[in-house]
């Protein structure tokens, strides 16, 4: 009996061929691990590097948790787990956010940085929230005003004070990490915007696929970006650490 409610744990109602499920099983196991590492790995580092691997790990952990749950809503239901995406990345955005000024406190990052892309982020995804759910009938108008924020942390970040930061650090590392990170926000999170002009019915691009479709994409796309997102601040993180101890 116990066995088989374990088995029901991992595998509630999944059947063969909903590739939907699969990927949010596949993501919450994937950023689970990933979250183990990130948190294992934090006893590695020195000083302001164990921060960063702390929120990176809160990450994965916060998105793994809302995926299993997710998983378990479309095996019941087979609809879009909309609010469980929204309660995620309301959560796990701002956090990604944080990073940035995290490694760029050092060079000179002030708290308003950190409030202004916590700021935009929120902005960004309660629009999206309202016109994905709300005020689904003028979609386009809330999903405007939600890419409004969007376009708020790519200047910041491309053009603003967090990218003027990066290039006077003098830190090859560093600039190296932000570049990377500041392309899983343009590349990586393009697949959001795009996603939601294919809201049925009011998106502008409303029949191009099918709703399921996107949430294959979504799945693949979450997981590829917060984990990369964490990998990117792990291998800054290694490389500052080792250039800490040898100067030690």
């Amino acid at each position: 009996m116990e066995i088989f409610e374990f088995q029901n744990l991992f595998l509630t109602s999944l059947k063969p061929g909903d590739y939907v499920g699969f990927t949010f099983f596949i993501g919450s196991m994937a950023m689970m691990a990933a979250s183990v590492f990130f948190f294992f790995e934090y006893f590695n580092m020195e000083g302001k590097w164990r921060t960063s691997m702390l929120v990176s790990g809160l990450i994965t952990f916060i998105a793994a948790v809302h995926y299993f749950y997710m998983r378990d809503f479309w095996a019941e239901f087979q609809v879009s787990p909309t609010e469980f995406r929204y309660i995620d990345w309301i959560l796990t955005v701002p956090l990604m956010c944080v990073e940035f000024y995290l490694i760029l406190k050092a060079f000179g990052a002030k708290v308003g940085l950190l409030w202004k892309m916590i700021f935009y982020s929120v902005w960004m995804l309660v629009a999206g929230y309202l016109g994905e759910t709300v005020f689904r009938d003028s979609s386009p108008l809330w999903g405007f005003i939600s890419t409004l924020g969007y376009i708020g942390i790519l200047y910041e970040i491309w053009l603003g004070s967090a990218k003027k930061l990066a290039d006077n650090s003098n830190d090859p590392a560093l600039q190296s990490a932000f570049k990377a990170l500041a392309w899983f926000v343009l590349a990586g999170w393009a697949i959001y915007p795009l996603g939601y002009m294919t809201i049925e019915g009011s998106g502008w691009l409303s029949g191009a696929l099918d709703p399921s479709s996107m949430d294959i994409i979504y799945n693949i796309g979450d997981a590829v970006n917060k984990i990369g997102f964490g990998l990117v601040i792990y291998s800054l993180a290694v490389a500052s650490t080792a250039k800490m101890r040898a100067n030690n």
